[in-house]
């Protein structure tokens, strides 16, 4: 079957839908009863911290790993009871890349294009453009064993490639880059978005900023965040203040503010307060919610606008919901 006939198949469903899915390693709950989906074309970063359940995740999409219950399907196959059929319309790049280092790089991917039926006809020009597309051409005579682990892993990018599949499954496919092959890793999987569907599992936020349309954050087996970038960008800043004067007056003075919504205060040391504050809309209140401030008397050593950021999200997102559990479990 044509890598076309298999993307027409996908037209009008998921890429990939999750439906209540869920691993356990014995009393080990690794997933934890998750839904999703990722439409055609889709490039979604899958993050989390380590041990969060990520690849136990991919390996279930991937058919490696049989999940305890629940439902996946990738291109409207099922990954328990057609696992053949999904596995030719993937590409999957673990995070650990396994290869036969006795082989050359070229010998390697032209061993692998046979293994998923690239027809012989187009297999040459198919191995030359994912040579060229993941930057291993100067190294692609050189024998696997030799080569570093960046290397390594466009290796095994290019392998993901071999049979174009309409879906991509990349987990950690940075790991073991220097900074310069980390940017050409991600600008190449930014321009295969669309004509792909992927995703990306990492734990690094600015890959993530830099490329993904879409973020899920999964933190001890369950979900905790699935949202677009754009709608990241477009959520309310927060104002940082710091003011001289009494704490809990001053607190007072900011909660009866018509154009704030939320006021957090934080001792800075002396008489010196700093606090949070959010405000109802995108407008720039800063100067006039500094001149108030001013009238009643009261100098301020700080005031600027922080900007919601994937990584102050994730950290508020998996840390402080993580304290907030321990903090309800201890009361208990």
């Amino acid at each position: 079957m044509t890598t076309a006939q298999l993307k027409v198949q996908t037209h009008g469903q998921p890429a990939i839908k999750v439906q209540n899915l869920t691993k356990n390693y014995g009393p080990i709950v690794a997933v934890n009863d998750i839904s999703f989906e990722v439409q055609p074309g889709e490039l979604v970063g899958f993050l989390g911290p380590n041990g969060a359940g990520k690849s136990t995740c991919m390996r279930i999409l991937t058919t490696w790993l049989p999940a305890s219950s629940g439902y996946a399907w990738l291109n409207g196959f099922d990954v328990m009871y057609e696992s053949m059929e999904v596995r030719q319309r993937i590409g999957y790049l673990p995070e650990s890349v396994p290869l036969y280092t006795e082989m050359r790089v070229r010998e390697y991917l032209a061993y692998r294009a046979r293994l998923k039926g690239v027809e012989r006809s187009v297999r040459t020009p198919r191995i030359g453009y994912c040579v060229e597309k993941c930057r291993i051409k100067e190294v692609q005579n050189r024998l696997l064993g030799t080569l570093s682990k960046g290397y390594r892993q466009r290796v095994g990018l290019a392998d993901t490639l071999l049979a174009d599949p309409p879906i991509l499954i990349l987990d950690e496919p940075t790991s073991g880059l220097d900074p310069v092959q980390i940017n050409e890793t991600l600008d190449t999987i930014k321009e295969l978005s669309g004509k792909h569907t992927v995703l990306l599992s990492t734990h690094i936020m600015t890959e993530v900023e830099k490329i993904c349309e879409r973020v899920i954050i999964i933190d001890k087996g369950r979900i905790k965040l699935d949202e677009t970038m754009k709608a990241i960008e477009a959520r309310e800043p927060t104002y940082v203040i710091e003011v001289r004067g009494p704490a809990e007056t001053i607190t007072k003075f900011l909660r009866e503010q018509p154009e704030l919504i939320s006021v957090e205060a934080r001792p800075v040391g002396g008489d010196l307060t700093g606090f949070e504050v959010k405000t109802r809309d995108n407008k720039d209140h800063r100067e006039s919610l500094a001149s108030r401030v001013m009238g009643k008397g009261w100098a301020i050593r700080r005031l600027e606008v922080r900007k919601v950021s994937l990584e102050a999200l994730f950290t508020d997102v998996v840390l402080r919901r993580s304290e907030n559990e321990q903090a309800k479990t201890s009361a208990a």
